[in-house]
């Protein structure tokens, strides 16, 4: 069970706001480097940012998740799909990921080694949802460490910074259950392509 299975309700919620924006002319494209280019700028604003301005995080992801299937809705139910923004959805998606993780590693009672694992390993689990392409599997959005799942986690201890929650040990054993949990998930997409 992953928070990704709960994206067909999210996406009726969304369906109006999406026919707006299409007689608006606005492109699948358009929203896509828009919002990796609002998240870049949104994780060097956290890392340079007060401690308590970390209550936004939360907020952002759900926009962002918002964003991210409003281009997909686009895309897919205005005929607007194109080979660029299929390349520009995963990598857009990635290097965003990046930088709002990085944005915690401004903190001292952050492990930074385990933060740059959960950095390096997210990427890897979004490679190995698009490898398994290459056996004629579908796309892989397996859990249980999906994008969403680790927005959530994320969103959790952004909150608790924002509150002031400084607790070495609490934040070390959450960054070392979302790698554990990265790990599985890379296994999950790979088992669930080849069987």
């Amino acid at each position: 069970m992953t928070i990704y299975n709960l994206k067909p309700k999210f996406q009726n919620m969304l369906r109006p706001c999406v026919s707006v924006l299409w007689k608006m002319g606005i492109t699948p494209n358009q929203i896509t480097l828009g919002t990796c280019l609002l998240s870049v700028a949104t994780g060097l604003w956290l890392f340079y940012s007060q401690n308590e301005m970390f209550y936004i995080l939360p907020l952002f992801f759900f926009f962002r998740m918002a964003l991210n299937a409003i281009d997909g809705m686009l895309a897919k139910e205005h005929n607007l799909k194109s080979p660029m923004g299929a390349i520009l959805n995963e990598v857009t998606d990635v290097v965003s990921d990046g930088f709002l993780y990085f944005s915690f590693g401004r903190f001292f009672f952050i492990n930074q080694k385990l933060l740059f694992f959960i950095i390096f390993f997210s990427a890897v689990t979004e490679i190995t949802g698009l490898a398994v392409l290459l056996n004629g599997s579908p796309r892989q959005y397996a859990g249980p460490m999906g994008k969403s799942d680790r927005a959530f986690v994320f969103s959790i201890i952004a909150l608790l910074i924002s509150f002031g929650v400084i607790n070495e040990t609490l934040y070390t054993v959450l960054l070392s259950v979302v790698s554990l949990l990265l790990l599985a998930t890379i296994f999950n997409r790979v088992r669930k392509s080849l069987y």
